[in-house]
């Protein structure tokens, strides 16, 4: 659905990724990991239409984005920023309908199937009792919730979140997740609402054990480059992940789930 060619980016003069070649698949969620400073947050950049690629391109069914029209890609791909600039003053309810905005006519007037799909995305995120209140007033769980709920409304079939779960409470993490990956392997009427099937979902993570416990394949970036690429078990590997993050790390069986636990050395 989405494809990353030969793609490589400078932010601030500086190199920093290089030669990436991957695709995101329909229905996927598919988890970014590396160290700091290894291109993360710049790869959701470049993907989103923000930063201009140095070269290689990103292919969406085979339509170069970089040549679309900002309307027209954003009819395509969805972001869940890591900074949250959002005037205080806004009602939750007027920041997920900003979701709406490729749609609007000349005049930005809303109409009655933005307003349902606004309702939609808000009652699948739990965020309609949180329909009135002003943004100055939700707490970091709720305005991130809010964030996905306008990403959702935007009825793309790629989604990116960067760092979601970051300054959230355990609880508010798994919430979240597990929503994302109940939207991309379960999706209601909206998402259908472009003519376009299942979304897949491309994660920006630093909590490994969340990879493993929701990711269906992960990405593991270092200096810019793609190290390795592959389901969870592939990729979480104590020699990759060791070498990768400049510490000592095992993968162990989690006693209570299916999925692997990384634990320090």
């Amino acid at each position: 659905m989405l494809e990353v060619r030969d793609l490589s980016a400078a932010y601030s003069g500086k190199h920093v990724l290089k030669d990436l070649n991957f695709c995101l698949q329909a229905g996927e969620m598919l988890a970014v990991i590396g160290p700091n400073g290894a291109g993360k947050s710049t790869l959701v950049r470049v993907l989103s239409g923000i930063l201009p690629p140095q070269s290689g391109q990103v292919l969406f069914n085979g339509k170069n984005l970089a040549k679309l029209p900002p309307a027209e890609r954003a009819q395509l791909i969805a972001v869940v920023p890591q900074a949250r600039s959002i005037p205080p003053a806004y009602t939750a309810w007027q920041v997920v309908m900003l979701g709406r905005t490729p749609y609007l006519n000349w005049f930005g007037q809303t109409s009655p199937q933005d307003e349902e799909l606004v309702h939609l995305a808000m009652e699948r995120t739990s965020t309609l009792e949180l329909a009135p209140r002003l943004v100055g007033e939700l707490s970091g769980g709720e305005l991130q919730r809010v964030l996905l709920a306008r990403a959702l409304v935007q009825t793309t079939p790629v989604l990116l979140l960067d760092e979601p779960t970051t300054h959230l409470d355990l609880q508010y993490q798994i919430s979240l997740l597990n929503q994302v990956q109940d939207l991309i392997h379960r999706p209601a009427g909206w998402a259908l609402a472009n003519g376009h099937g299942a979304p897949g979902a491309l994660v920006v993570l630093h909590d490994l054990n969340l990879v493993a416990r929701f990711a269906d394949r992960v990405l593991l970036l270092v200096q810019g480059q793609l190290r390795a690429l592959g389901s969870v078990s592939e990729v979480l590997q104590p020699e990759l992940l060791s070498e990768a993050f400049g510490i000592a790390l095992d993968v162990v069986q989690n006693p209570i789930g299916a999925h692997p636990l990384v634990v320090a050395r």
